[in-house]
């Protein structure tokens, strides 16, 4: 198994988020020995959904996305969650906060609806990914080449579809980051 016990890795999100696409990804992580911090608008806690209609857990915020450093994190985690996504990506700062892991270089891992934010930062044009099919035209509006793949990866870039897909997803996030 990977050793990760020096990497920090940031999950961007708010209410609404679908909880198996936190805490899967975070669990292979903090199993792996990152360390992992949720980012988020949301104020102390946020409540997770299971689809579109069930609330699920409450989780505590780590670090407001107000006072979160991008510069402080080796990738960033981008989980879907219709509501989390759709609010999330018109959240002040969080674009930016986005756009500067991108710039970086470093590793960015978005699942379901989480690429929304991507399009929003205009980080798209000829990059590969997928997505969760609901928004797959909204994805390639903005520039990008839409796979109906499992997990697509593009240099630090890596995407997946939806729930179902997590393990590869996570082993993917795993696999950039060792």
């Amino acid at each position: 198994m990977a050793d990760l016990s020096s990497k920090k890795v940031a999950f961007l999100l708010t209410h609404g988020v679908e909880q198996a696409e936190l805490t899967e990804p975070r669990k292979a992580l903090d199993e792996a020995g990152a360390t992992t911090r949720i980012v988020s608008p949301a104020g102390e806690t946020l409540t997770a959904m299971k689809g579109d209609w069930d609330h699920a857990d409450t989780f505590d915020v780590d670090v407001a996305l107000a006072d979160a450093d991008p510069s402080d994190y080796d990738a960033l985690v981008l989980p879907g969650g219709t509501v989390n996504a759709d609010t999330i990506r018109i959240a002040e700062g969080a674009t930016d906060f986005v756009k500067a892991f991108l710039r970086e270089g470093k590793t960015v891992a978005a699942i379901c609806h989480g690429p929304w934010i991507l399009a929003e930062a205009d980080a798209l044009r000829g990059r590969s990914l997928t997505s969760f099919q609901s928004i797959r035209v909204d994805l390639q509006n903005a520039g990008a080449e839409w796979q109906d793949s499992q997990v697509v990866v593009d240099n630090n870039l890596i995407t997946s579809r939806n729930p179902g897909d997590l393990e590869a997803f996570s082993t993917e996030i795993i696999k950039a980051l060792s």
